[in-house]
């Protein structure tokens, strides 16, 4: 995540993501896998309280999440596919108390185990793992170390095979793949109440808006498709900042875009610095990674497959949750662009925080509140978040930007759009 732009620097003289993604469908990807998981019998080591129970990990409902016991230690959760099933492809969604070391592992009588996964560099958010290779009837995430002060916490777990899949219940909502989830219209008992669906940001010729008005603050231009090679320290103490949303060599989305580069090609050039870039994750330095890494980063942009894996991080580890959590409180093309921009620079993480502090000025839309009121909400709490940070001083992105639209009413986000970010004036013509 890079916290400024490269314009940020000019001016101030520094060089300075439930919501649940798709697949809520059958459909998992343009083969022939399906969703195995979803509403299947489930088992966890431990729940923090009633309110997180096991099964709320595989019911579709971006709002509900299974929770374990707090303290140190092992967890797991447990899903019983009903019958041995090959497994292609496990997407975890992770509330803010993640796993920084796990496992996923199969098996056919719930005793034995055999791992397909395993990690110890965990960051949290989605983590989508292709291309597995196991078999079993029971798949379990076995947590060994925690990412934060608290238990383990999962939103979904979605597990992916050739199928047979399980029957979706009536009234699941479902999309194609290549959109994003609408909010739901039958909510489960205790659920805030859903508005009906609107497009937003699933309409592709306005999530390109939202990239050119992200590229604007992030990089300097509208095109981002120009930035798959960009890459520089801005001082930030956040390491190196490259590509089309500012992936940090601080702070892990780096490491993930290299990672997955490299299940794809393996003898791609960037690979040899994956152990560099895991020792560096979280801190500003270099180690390992001068003088050669920029280089190497501008060359493999060249490379269709890395600019696909760039854009797969920037969907899954932003996009869609952030657009999928704003279409969860009702809001519209601006209000799910609002929370994107604020996933970018502060973590969907980040973005919960802000979203807890405006829920406690005022309701959202599927609250039964105005969106005009909540997003000026929202908006007051993602400055003042901003300003906790010297980096963030400039707050153009959002005063004359994102309110310059509220204060228009274009709350659907239409073009033409006009906007300032760092004193620079952009423009998107009307279509």
């Amino acid at each position: 995540m890079s916290i400024g732009a490269r314009s940020v620097a000019l001016v101030t003289g520094v060089v300075a993501v439930l919501g649940v993604p798709l697949i809520v469908s059958i459909t998992a990807r343009a083969d022939d896998d399906v969703l195995l998981s979803h509403r299947h019998p489930t088992l966890a080591s431990s729940t923090g309280s009633a309110a997180y129970p096991a099964a709320q990990a595989v019911d579709g409902d971006p709002a509900s999440r299974w929770a374990s016991a707090g303290g140190p230690g092992t967890q797991w959760l447990r899903v019983d596919l009903g019958a041995s099933r090959r497994i292609d492809r496990v997407k975890l969604f992770w509330e803010k108390s993640y796993a920084s070391a796990y496992q996923v592992q199969v098996s056919d009588d719930g005793a034995s185990w055999t791992d397909v996964y395993r990690t110890r560099s965990g960051r949290g958010a989605v983590d989508d793992l292709k291309r597995l290779t196991g078999t079993g009837r029971y798949l379990r995430v076995l947590a060994t170390e925690r990412g934060t002060e608290d238990g383990y916490s999962l939103r979904e777990v979605r597990v992916y095979g050739p199928g047979p899949a399980a029957a979706v219940p009536a009234g699941t909502p479902t999309v194609a793949p290549a959109s994003v989830p609408p909010a739901r219209t039958a909510p489960s008992p205790g659920a805030r109440t859903a508005v009906p669906a609107v497009a937003g940001l699933a309409d592709p010729v306005k999530k390109d808006y939202a990239l050119q008005l992200v590229a604007s603050a992030e990089n300097s231009t509208l095109n981002w498709r120009s930035q798959y090679g960009y890459v520089e320290d801005l001082g930030d103490g956040r390491g190196y900042t490259g590509g089309i949303v500012g992936f940090c060599s601080g702070t892990s989305d780096m490491l993930a875009v290299v990672t997955a580069y490299t299940r794809r090609e393996p003898g791609n050039n960037l690979a040899k610095y994956l152990p560099a870039l895991r020792t560096v994750d979280g801190s500003d330095s270099h180690a390992g990674l001068d003088p050669g890494f920029p280089a190497a980063w501008k060359a493999a942009a060249a490379d269709r497959v890395f600019q696909r894996v760039q854009r797969d991080e920037q969907d899954e580890a932003y996009f869609n949750p952030a657009v999928s959590l704003a279409q969860t409180d009702g809001l519209r093309a601006l209000g799910q662009f609002a929370y994107y921009d604020a996933a970018v620079v502060h973590g969907v993480d980040g973005l919960r925080g802000i979203r807890d502090a405006a829920q406690r000025v005022t309701k959202t839309p599927a609250q039964g509140g105005s969106e005009t009121a909540y997003l000026s909400a929202f908006l007051t709490a993602r400055v003042r978040e901003m300003r906790t940070e010297a980096a963030h001083d400039d707050t153009s992105r959002v005063d004359t930007a994102q309110r310059a639209f509220l204060a228009a009413s274009n709350l659907d986000l239409n073009a033409p759009l006009t906007w300032k970010v760092y004193g620079d004036r952009y423009t998107i013509a009307a279509s």
